[in-house]
């Protein structure tokens, strides 16, 4: 059997596993995944591209068989049936939309049946659904449903109490009461060995959420290494990877289930590079997946590679039109490039797909934020926190809009509260840093912009932030400004401040020659770019001046004569310089004229 066989059998019985566990979040990555898995060829024409869809031809039989991969310890199974295709792959797409329809994506399902219309097909999908949610019944332990049910009686108490004891910002001290004892009786049942991958899961949860972040990995790492299809268990695995020697040091047994693990990771400690290459390696297998898509667009907005990610999820819309997570960056890359129209169709489009999402509330927000509309896109951010409280996008996004608004206070409780659900969100550091340097505070300011830079060291949008605040009246470290303005340059600073300021401080500082040489560097780039404007003309006018100073004659009346092309008191400056030159050169003899530097 073929690797990518295996990766596809393993998928469908991980998906029907999965959604028998309530785990609807990791049966449907599952599927999306099952369903990107590319066709052998030798069965498929390239006429079916991208579905491999038919109707009349499919045929589906059931046979009895046992599971054989991977099989949960302590779980007793039965035969299960399962769906056999002997012509087209159709089972796939069934269980994908199986999958959204758990997860109440009801219109991506129905888009992923679209073409299902014989009438035994839709039958033999019914009797599959019931068959399953029967035979998960017997199927799933009796220990592992009233673990899970005690953990989300605790939850829901939990969630009651931080209601009724909700403080100032939003937070309250109120705890699971039922942690304790599950952590007691999970911790007997793994010394024991009779804990199965998703009790070990739980007990995971329960550990992290304690506090107990060394020990969380271990069981985690367990967990996935006995049960590597239940994507909610690498995820919180992955909350605990905050350094590279931590991931390093986990012992994690090879799958391909691990190659997507390493490359989430790697986005979320900013290895950026090192994911899209990850991403790229897995779409060899799973050549159709929008989920790996999506990721790779991920990678590359963190690039700010914004071109490419937008072509990404045009084509993802196209393929998946009732699509939206993810579709919060693609909001963002449009707002970024002003684009009006194009935002406004997507801010409709996933309202009537399903208003009550924090990603369609997210993008509605940052529809009205671009119209300039910032109280109400206020209120659409607080709304995904309303579905989400822990939804990262919307505190960071809703912090902007008050740093717009001038109200400062709320914009840093907004920050606050995005470094609380994600201490490693540059965004919301930064943030931070221009609220506190709108308060005239540069020494705290500061310290938030150190934060940022820390976690995003290839940003020079951050540098430039940090040097301006030591910039500031109240510090006025200038050398320490111009070493941020070098990081600043070295980082592809598309915004063409870092060049400019160096210049400019180096002339502050009475260091000519450096002066020069920055004007200069800053004169060509904007050549380059074919970019005019004041910086320009200051540039001409600086090395005009430098040149003369130095009596290097030529190259001042270089810049000189290009002053004239512009009107106002540059020109008559210009005039001034090439009369004084003129005047000065032709007091010297012939000889010591052509002794001139060149």
């Amino acid at each position: 059997m073929s690797s990518k066989e295996s990766c596809r059998s393993e998928l469908r019985i991980a998906i029907r596993q999965l959604s028998d566990r309530c785990l609807y979040s990791s049966s449907k990555w599952a599927a999306e995944q099952l369903v990107g898995i590319e066709q052998d060829p030798s069965k498929f024409t390239p006429s079916n591209t991208r579905f491999q869809r038919g109707s009349s031809s499919i045929r589906r039989k059931y046979r009895t068989h046992e599971i054989t991969a991977t099989p949960i310890a302590g779980v007793s199974y039965v035969a299960t049936p399962v769906m056999e295709e002997d012509e087209l792959v159709d089972g796939d797409f069934y269980l994908l939309a199986r999958s959204y329809f758990d997860c109440r994506e009801y219109k991506r399902a129905a888009h992923v049946l679209r073409d299902q219309i014989g009438r035994k097909a839709l039958a033999n999908a019914a009797m599959t659904a019931v068959t399953q949610l029967l035979d998960a019944m017997v199927r799933v332990g009796a220990a592992t449903q009233l673990d899970m049910m005690r953990c989300l009686a605790g939850e829901k108490r939990k969630e009651e109490e931080m209601i009724e004891l909700d403080g100032p910002l939003g937070k309250s001290d109120a705890v699971n009461q039922e942690l304790v004892s599950l952590e007691r009786e999970l911790s007997t049942l793994r010394k024991n060995g009779t804990v199965d991958p998703f009790c070990l899961y739980l007990y995971g949860l329960i550990l992290k959420q304690k506090g107990n972040e060394t020990l969380a990995r271990t069981v985690l790492v367990e967990s996935v290494n006995s049960y590597p299809w239940n994507w909610n268990a690498w995820t919180e695995l992955q909350s605990l990877c905050t350094t590279v020697d931590i991931l390093n040091s986990l012992n994690l047994s090879s799958h391909w289930m691990k190659d997507f693990f390493l490359a989430s990771v790697y986005q979320e400690l900013r290895m950026h590079n090192e994911s899209l290459s990850k991403y790229e390696y897995l779409l060899g297998t799973f050549g159709f997946s929008n989920y790996i898509q999506a990721q790779i667009a991920k990678a590359q907005y963190s690039l700010r590679e914004f071109d490419q990610v937008e072509a990404i999820f045009e084509e993802l819309l196209r393929t998946d039109p009732y699509r939206v997570e993810d579709m919060d960056m693609y909001s963002n890359v449009l707002y970024a490039k002003e684009c009006f129209s194009a935002l406004s169709h997507l801010a409709h489009r996933v309202f009537m797909t399903d208003k009550y999402r924090p990603e369609s509330c997210c993008i509605i927000g940052n529809y009205y934020s671009l119209k300039g509309q910032h109280e109400k896109a206020v209120v659409y951010f607080r709304r995904a926190l309303k579905l989400n409280k822990n939804y990262l996008s919307a505190w960071t996004l809703m912090g902007h809009e008050f740093v717009e608004m001038k109200n400062t206070p709320a914009a840093v409780d907004a920050y606050r509260r995005a470094v609380d659900v994600d201490p490693r969100d540059y965004r919301a550091w930064y943030g931070l840093g221009q609220a506190y340097e709108m308060m005239g505070m540069p020494f705290y300011a500061l310290h938030y912009f150190k934060e940022a830079v820390f976690l995003q060291a290839k940003d020079s949008r951050l540098w430039i932030a940090m040097a301006q605040c030591y910039e500031t009246d109240q510090l006025r470290m200038l050398d320490e400004a111009i070493k941020c303005y070098r990081r600043a340059a070295n980082c592809n600073d598309n915004e063409a401040i870092a060049l400019h300021q160096l210049a400019k401080l180096h002339s502050e500082l009475g260091r000519p020659e450096e002066a020069a040489f920055y004007y200069r560097k800053d004169l060509e780039r904007m050549e380059s770019e074919e970019r005019d404007g004041p910086n320009m003309v200051e540039a001409l006018s600086y090395l005009a001046k430098y040149y003369k100073s130095t009596k290097r004659f030529e190259e001042a009346e270089v810049y000189c004569t290009r002053l004239l092309d512009y009107t106002g008191p540059e020109r008559e400056k210009a005039k001034s310089l090439l009369r004084g030159m003129r005047s000065t050169q032709s007091s010297f003899p012939p000889s010591d004229v052509d002794h001139f530097p060149p």
